[in-house]
């Protein structure tokens, strides 16, 4: 499975979303079920998953499908 499967796996498992909405556009606060809580949610499981911890900043900066392959990005995850 590519990381980018797995990017849209934990995204569609954490925000409880179909498949179909998951992609570079969506954005934190744009869907109802992408909320706070969904949020740390969503943060955990990215650091599971990739086996990283992400700095206070980066959860921050986490807005977008788009904004957490840049910042996976920096903990040296590939995105082809």
């Amino acid at each position: 499975m590519s990381n980018e499967e797995r990017l849209k796996k934990i995204f569609i498992k954490s925000l409880g979303v179909p498949s179909d909405i998951v992609n570079d556009q969506l954005q934190y606060n744009t869907i109802p079920e992408w909320d706070s809580i969904a949020h740390m949610v969503l943060v955990a499981a990215l650091e599971i998953e990739f086996n990283i911890m992400m700095d206070t900043d980066d959860i921050i900066d986490l807005s977008s499908v788009k904004k957490a392959k840049e910042i996976l990005q920096k903990y040296e995850v590939i995105f082809s």
